[in-house]
């Protein structure tokens, strides 16, 4: 299996960003990510009922330490079929040959592939087991703004954790280990946060309102009033206080980013490029005054992307234009 081939197909910018990691990086990251979006397809697949396919997320993280045969060959049986992405499916058919490269990568790495699959499986049992399923008429929201913070940490921060661990074993990193991941962690929290965001229409309409009910109430809103995109701007309160979290979150790149040895540029960059490409999504976001219109589809362009890699050059050689550029973009949100 080409698992270069399979990262470029299943992702975007994020392929961008592995190509930039040092050599000794790849290996780990890439087929973390890959496990990890293999368990996103299980979530998501429609040819399984919701029972079913927690039961499969409940299971994954045992299958990676186990890796019986037979077992993957009956979960890429029971899921094939169910995505129209031809990417996908290949990577459906190839669990073991993902498992046999990580039994190639050192035993840390190893343990801290596991965990982060692990923590992604726990973000989504709670998609699978608390919101209703996808033909429910209408969502379920959280509770407390709690719940949402412990889902994004669970779906982005232990990402950002892996990663953190990652940079730490092969760079020298003069920050003390527990504060550099919990920066990743924050890091990462306002990756996912801004995900949800820009995902709200889209999400509503299989049941899952991520925004407590706390904050709607305040709003005066319930979470069946967001499928009418007329509520957006009953909604923007709401909006801008999650905005404001992601943006807080977001700052910690400028303790993080400092720390990345400029004898790394590779590593910079792949730090760089999500902040920054976060930064701009949020302020799209910001921008976006109907927001639950699910037409209204919130992405940067290509031209953004390739414009701040055009810059890469000028921010990895000097910490503080990096800084710089982060705050002019955190600057806009007034």
């Amino acid at each position: 299996m080409d698992i270069e081939t399979l990262l470029k197909n299943t992702s975007r910018s994020l392929y961008l960003s592995v190509r930039a990691l040092p050599r000794s990086m790849r290996p780990a990251f890439g087929i973390a990510y890959l496990l990890c979006r293999y368990a996103d397809t299980i979530a998501d697949t429609p040819v399984l009922p919701s029972s079913r396919r927690l039961y499969w997320i409940e299971r994954f993280p045992h299958l990676l330490l186990e890796q019986d045969p037979a077992e993957a060959a009956r979960l890429a049986q029971e899921i094939s079929g169910g995505t129209e992405n031809p990417y996908e499916a290949e990577l459906v058919k190839n669990l073991m040959p993902c498992l046999e490269l990580l039994n190639n990568i050192s035993s840390e790495q190893r343990e801290n592939i596991t965990d982060v699959v692990s923590a992604v499986c726990e973000g989504m049992k709670t998609d699978l087991s608390f919101f209703p399923n996808e033909s429910a008429p209408e969502p379920k929201a959280f509770d407390t703004p709690a719940e949402l913070e412990r889902y994004c940490r669970l779906m982005g921060g232990k990402p950002g954790l892996f990663w953190s661990r990652l940079i730490y074993g092969t760079a020298d990193i003069h920050m003390p280990e527990e504060e550099f991941y919990e920066l990743g962690q924050h890091i990462g929290d306002a990756l996912q946060i801004v995900n949800i965001l820009r995902d709200l229409p889209k999400d509503l309409r299989i049941g899952r309102c991520y925004f407590p009910r706390t904050d709607l109430e305040k709003a005066g809103l319930t979470a069946a009033e967001l499928l009418d995109s007329a509520n957006s701007a009953r909604f923007e309160p709401v909006k801008r206080k999650w905005i404001a979290w992601g943006l807080a979150n977001l700052k910690s790149g400028k303790k993080y980013f400092p720390q990345l040895p400029k004898s790394q540029p590779g590593q910079r960059a792949a730090v760089a490029w999500p902040i920054l490409w976060t930064a701009d999504t949020f302020f799209k976001v910001y921008r976006e005054p109907d927001i639950l219109n699910p037409s209204k589809r919130v992405k940067i362009s290509r031209s953004v992307i390739y414009s701040t890699m055009l810059v890469t050059p000028l921010l990895l050689a000097s910490n503080t234009l990096f800084c710089n550029w982060l705050d002019k973009k955190l600057r806009k949100f007034k």
